[in-house]
């Protein structure tokens, strides 16, 4: 593994690819883009649509996903969203459909942090400094 930060890239799987558009632009008030990868003419069955990326800045790109065989769901691996407030971000969650499992909660010097669930059955965390 290379220095600085582990994670390089994250895919949310969904079952409804609209849906799941609809709900992360919503929530964190972003415009996903199509991704088109020119490897994908082997797998005809994968869509993703990527979140706005800046690679030289901080934290991971991603995606969210959709391809045969792969189910969303399950609480395995959870990916945390950097916001300014968890509380706000708690608000647009339920406006979107999706569920506040575990409202904002202080880790100290560390910030805040949230715990939600998306219309698929997916896991998402919410880590704010204020």
């Amino acid at each position: 593994m290379s220095q600085g930060n582990p994670v390089g890239w994250f895919e949310i799987y969904v079952d409804d690819i609209e849906k799941g558009k609809q709900f992360y632009q919503s929530v964190f008030q972003v415009e996903l883009k199509s991704l088109v990868n020119p490897g994908t003419e082997s797998t005809p069955s994968l869509e993703m649509w990527s979140f706005p990326q800046d690679f030289n800045g901080y934290g991971a790109a991603g995606a969210i996903c959709k391809m045969d065989g792969v189910s969303p769901g399950g609480m395995g691996t959870l990916v945390y969203f950097a916001c300014e407030d968890c509380s706000v971000v708690e608000t647009r969650v339920r406006e979107a459909g999706g569920q506040v499992l575990k409202e904002k909660l202080s880790l100290g010097e560390y910030g805040f942090m949230s715990m939600c669930k998306d219309p698929a059955g997916n896991m998402i965390g919410l880590h704010s400094m204020s």
